[in-house]
């Protein structure tokens, strides 16, 4: 029971990280400072006669062994940084959580690689962050991004495809989705992988919380991936922390027109290593070797072919454009297409528009 004190404790007003660490280690447990009286507790010279007062408040309304119970009915578990499965790389961070909740596999020896990037990313974005995640996983490597629209999402996806091991690290509650058209990605990574947040259950997803997930996002990742990123770009806080933390950086390098692009391709100037391939990042790891990349999974025939040739990376076509260009029917183009999505060569986006999967190439 003694995580769920620490849990308790953590959700208490103006007891942050530092005050917690410091109490806990006065008195011996969070069990212990979850027992002491008011007196106890200020004259301890550790925290305030409000935090003193939001902590007796606090006792008043939460029963621990109840918590414990619903948390366990909704297959939520805590985790602290005394536990011997705590991520070893997030424990090393200058402001490690000191309790995480989490839903699925937690596997702390995992080596983790972040791909993070715009929300409102461009195709040639979502398909490089799958094509990355995807080539990783097959590498033994799990994914961490933030299960956010755009490159975070198109992510997860492609490690689940590769029946990777994918994180995905929130900003609320791990029994909140968000954003709600991730239900179904969360629902897999639950079963597949990892759903973990330093914010208790019920935590809602407000935007100040966003920043601080970023830490946790570079915290658990030996390296971390930019796959489009604006000037601002959220992305580009998750990169900072890398840095301070002693990680790699890599980013892919974006439009030179597109102002997406302008902070990865800073990132890129400033020193991050420019990433073309999943090579030039398992380079850079013991845990290298080669995932084949650019095979074709299987021979295509010429019709085939000639439709794979007239789509490109990062300009999605809708059915129309593609039969204007190969004088093709309907129904024959309709066919072909699902023929190339099911060899892994394409992929759809909204509105049937079509693009190849990154790293496939026609060899002749």
């Amino acid at each position: 029971m003694e995580r769920y004190y620490w849990a308790s404790l953590q959700m208490i007003p103006g007891l942050g990280n530092s005050r917690l660490k410091a109490l806990i280690t006065f008195f011996g447990s969070a069990h212990q400072v979850w027992q002491a009286n008011g007196r106890e507790l200020f004259f301890s010279g550790l925290i305030s006669k409000q935090v003193c007062n939001n902590i007796i408040s606090q006792r008043e309304k939460i029963d621990v062994t109840a918590i414990a119970a619903e948390w366990e009915k909704k297959q939520i578990s805590v985790c602290i940084l005394a536990d011997y499965e705590y991520p070893e790389l997030l424990a090393k961070t200058f402001n490690p959580p000191l309790v995480l909740y989490y839903r699925g596999r937690l596997i702390a020896e995992k080596t983790l690689i972040a791909i993070v990037g715009a929300r409102r990313a461009s195709a040639y974005g979502r398909n490089a962050a799958s094509y990355l995640s995807g080539e990783l996983a097959q590498a033994g490597i799990g994914v961490v991004s933030g299960a956010a629209r755009g490159v975070d999402t198109a992510a997860h996806q492609g490690a689940l495809k590769s029946d990777g091991y994918t994180v995905a690290v929130l900003g609320c509650g791990v029994d909140v989705v968000y954003p709600p058209e991730n239900a179904k990605l969360l629902a897999a990574i639950s079963e597949q992988g990892l759903i973990v947040s330093e914010y208790a259950p019920g935590t809602p997803p407000l935007a100040k919380f966003f920043p601080a997930r970023n830490r946790i996002i570079s915290g658990l990742a030996k390296g971390v991936v930019v796959v489009e990123a604006a000037e601002k770009s959220g992305s580009l806080i998750t990169a900072d922390f890398a840095l301070e933390e002693g990680r790699d950086v890599f980013a892919v390098p974006g439009n030179i027109f597109s102002a997406g692009s302008k902070g990865v391709n800073r990132l890129i100037k400033q020193g991050a290593k420019l990433v073309e391939t999943t090579s030039d990042i398992l380079e850079e790891y013991v845990v290298y070797k080669n995932t084949g990349v650019n095979s074709l999974p299987a021979a295509l025939d010429e019709d085939e072919a000639m439709v794979f040739r007239v789509l490109s990376y990062d300009n999605p076509l809708g059915i129309e454009e593609i039969m204007e260009k190969v004088h093709c029917e309907n129904q024959a183009i309709n066919y072909i297409l699902l023929q190339l999505e099911l060899k892994g060569l394409i992929v759809q986006y909204g509105g049937q528009r079509f693009v190849r999967c990154a790293g496939r190439e026609l060899f002749e």
